[in-house]
């Protein structure tokens, strides 16, 4: 039997992300109808999604937006956004944000592996703190949990999951390390 390897892809341009744009929309719809709370309700579909991914675009062009494909066998099965602070005291600072793989690609450690690139790249980029914020009790949540990041706070209510129901959020913060930045966390 032969096994299809993952690969992991930096997205270079905004006009990358335009020519595939309809590709991300229908990850993310996929994903979302499978009911993944990544901000989207009910009824959500491919050209909302393609809208969402196209206002990316000035984003991933200032550099502060970086994104990240991953593909088995040329598909699309998952992707991970990485976006900096733009406030002048929080350069150290950035966020994971849409965190997601197709449901039919799950349980291979891809998920794992988009997480552990946009975290090298954010120490290489010299961020120093990373965050972000899961639906509590969610897979996702055990993911950084596996990850080595720390939970420090829980929100009810926070955020409606795709069928409208309110759900609390988990928030989590991760120190770069030595092994991946050079410099001890503080």
């Amino acid at each position: 039997m032969s096994t299809v390897s993952t690969v992991i892809v930096r997205l270079s341009a905004p006009e990358e992300l335009l020519a595939h744009a309809e590709e991300f929309a229908a990850l993310l719809a996929e994903v979302v109808a499978d009911g993944a709370s990544l901000g989207f309700v009910r009824p959500f579909g491919r050209a909302d999604a393609a809208a969402w991914w196209a206002a990316r675009a000035p984003a991933l062009a200032d550099g502060g937006l970086t994104v990240w494909a991953a593909r088995s066998g040329g598909r699309l099965v998952g992707t991970v956004s990485l976006a900096l602070a733009p406030e002048q005291n929080g350069r150290h600072r950035g966020h994971i944000a849409k965190l997601m793989v197709h449901p039919g690609a799950r349980g291979r450690g891809t998920a794992a592996a988009l997480l552990a690139t946009a975290e090298r790249a954010a120490a290489a980029a010299g961020v120093t703190l990373l965050l972000l914020d899961t639906e509590t009790g969610s897979a996702a949540e055990y993911l950084y949990r596996s990850a080595g990041w720390t939970k420090y706070g829980e929100v009810p209510d926070y955020a409606s999951d795709p069928a409208g129901t309110l759900q609390p959020a988990s928030f989590f913060h991760k120190f770069l390390s030595r092994d991946i930045h050079g410099t001890e966390p503080p």
